[in-house]
């Protein structure tokens, strides 16, 4: 029996809160089955998880193990405030096909509550809202104890302390006494921080090849900043996703402090210039595609990078050249070179089309992406035979995006905005005065982490004076895969008289989807998706609706959709689609 005010030690609650934390929950199909008395599922989990599988005993061998079964058992409720529970038990002996049997029969009796609760932060960290505010809200006073929670909240202190920089706090008082006889607890942690250490001046071991301007501007912090380890963690993360290196060490140890400022050392290891890549994919809109990347991470110690991209499939050939000068932060900043070339013929549309610009990439301080670019671009179209021309533009413009995600492999909530316009003016080197825009919004949240909801929300429009000379790479087309599903790929816009697509002056889209998750990976999904490229914002829209599987691969997520278009007088039918990417 414990005695009365008896003090749990720490080494002994520390025992009882990690098994309680990392013993799987199992189902049993063995020979110790438990029945606890009374609506407690957490209770019975717990003392089938303490005592874990027992299997091929005899029931002679049963009868020997039940006291250590029982002894477990005790620890188990224990462990979840119950102090005082009677058990019994009996061994069932089977047949010559079933094994024999343990049962504990388990009365929990009352539990043991806390009565009090001291938690007090002494020292710097009394005045860091960010260390002191929102800790762990359990155990609370009238709370069954519980031990998992009690070593929770005491780790959480002590992670808390680590990650902000109280390299020197420690527990000035750090209890918890349980009288198991009154069924009181009273918890009590004061801790003591000391001063908060700071990140001093940061340096980069020799040999590394770039200068070392480029490298400070993957610094986010200054000398004197009060240490965090998230910003150590951002560092190591942002020169890791450069591009230009294999390896990133970073040393910002407490014990190297001189009078509580940390030295920051940073050892990088020179990845290999160049790299080529290629793939195979395939979707319904553009059938089968071969994509090829050559790349030069690095060219020179300044960090530029130049590559070329390609990608050939029955509709549609492109080639793409690009020369990166880095910004300041290199992580988000940036100016591109661009020259490109691509050729597509889709639905008896014909274009080719050669463009050479210039892109200039910065992260604005509301999250914002914002490119600002310009371009110039000639193309040749033949659109069925009926229309032809070759148009010269100089195409001044301006993108913003924003995407938050949870995951960036299969996000549980989310979405992504994008906004883009690009004009053209006679007066400067253009055969056609143009004023193009085109908006994007995707949304995604969960419900109960298996219902899924999607939306997505497109407009576009294009101002012009003279329609017939505007490119059909900047006039709109619906349809397909990515677009309204259950038609074919932008199949959806105003025809000539021939019956030919000529491309809108707008575009409407629209798309709701459902998805469930049905196993580990897998989802089915049910989908309506609405709109049409139009000439008249009051024109007909096209609807599809159907039904989708989903796989999320190892590289994102793979779609099968089955859909029928509702309006077959715009060329609606039943169609597959096959699909992958990220959803937002």
């Amino acid at each position: 029996m414990l005695s009365k005010n008896h003090v749990v030690n720490s080494g002994r609650t520390r025992l009882l809160a990690l098994l309680f934390l990392v013993c799987p929950l199992v189902s049993f199909a063995q020979q110790v089955e438990v029945q606890v008395e009374g609506d407690y599922p957490n209770l019975q989990d717990n003392a089938e998880a303490f005592i874990g599988e027992i299997e091929g005993r005899s029931a002679f061998s049963l009868r020997r193990y039940a006291p250590t079964a029982v002894g477990q058992a005790e620890k188990a409720l224990r462990a979840l405030g119950y102090y005082s529970p009677v058990i019994s038990w009996r061994v069932e002996e089977g047949d010559e096909d079933d094994l024999s049997s343990l049962k504990l029969l388990i009365t929990p009796g009352e539990p043991v509550r806390v009565t009090s609760r001291t938690v007090e932060i002494r020292g710097a960290a009394a005045s860091d809202p960010q260390f002191s505010d929102d800790l762990p809200a359990h155990p609370a006073e009238g709370d069954i104890l519980n031990h998992g929670e009690y070593s929770a909240l005491r780790d959480n202190i002590q992670t808390r302390a680590r990650r902000r920089g109280y390299f020197d706090g420690r527990f000035v008082a750090r209890t918890l006494e349980v009288d198991p006889e009154a069924r009181t607890a009273v918890v009590r942690l004061i801790y003591e921080s000391g001063d908060r250490y700071h990140l001093g001046k940061v340096y980069f071991d020799e040999g590394h090849y770039f200068e070392i301007g480029l490298l400070r501007d993957f610094v986010t912090f200054e000398p004197g900043t009060p240490y965090h380890a998230d910003k150590i963690a951002r560092l190591n993360r942002d020169l890791s996703n450069s591009g230009y290196f294999s390896g990133v060490d970073i040393d910002a140890r407490p014990s190297n402090a001189v009078d509580g400022v940390i030295p920051v050392q940073v050892a990088v290891n020179r990845r290999d210039p160049r790299s080529i890549s290629a793939g195979i994919g395939f979707s319904t809109d553009v059938g089968p595609r071969l994509r090829g990347t050559w790349r030069e991470h690095w060219i020179n110690p300044m960090g530029h990078k130049r590559g070329a991209e390609t990608e050939l499939s029955a509709p549609r050939q492109n080639l793409t050249t690009w020369y990166e000068l880095p910004l300041d932060p290199p992580m988000t900043d940036l100016i591109r070179l661009t020259a490109g070339y691509q050729r597509e013929d889709i639905e008896n549309v014909e274009s080719e089309r050669f463009t050479l610009g210039q892109q200039w990439q910065h992260q604005l301080d509301i999250g914002w992406l914002q490119v600002l670019s310009i371009r110039l671009e000639n193309e040749t179209f033949n659109i069925g035979n009926d229309e032809k021309g070759t148009s010269s533009l100089l195409l001044p413009g301006a993108s913003y995006s924003r995407l938050s995600v949870d995951s960036a492999l299969d996000p549980f909530k989310g979405y992504h905005l994008q906004f883009d316009v690009v004009g053209s003016h006679r007066a400067v080197l253009s055969d056609v005065d143009i004023l193009h825009v085109n908006a994007l919004a995707k949304g995604l949240f969960t419900l109960f982490g298996k219902h899924r909801f999607l939306g997505r929300v497109q407009f576009g429009g294009v101002a012009t004076n003279h329609f017939e000379d505007v490119p059909p790479s900047l006039r709109f087309f619906a349809g397909g895969d990515q677009s309204v599903r259950g038609y074919g790929y932008e199949t959806l816009s105003p025809e000539n008289d021939n019956g030919v697509p000529v491309g809108g002056r707008y575009l409407l889209v629209g798309s709701g989807e459902y998805q469930y998750q049905f196993a580990d990976k897998w989802r089915v999904a049910l989908f309506v998706d609405h709109g049409n490229a139009i000439n008249d914002l009051f024109d007909p829209l096209a609807t599809g609706a159907g039904i989708g599987l989903r796989w999320i691969s190892p590289v994102g997520s793979l779609r099968l959709d089955v859909a029928k278009g509702l309006n077959t007088e715009l060329g609606g039918e039943w169609r597959i689609h096959f699909s992958m990417g990220p959803e937002l």
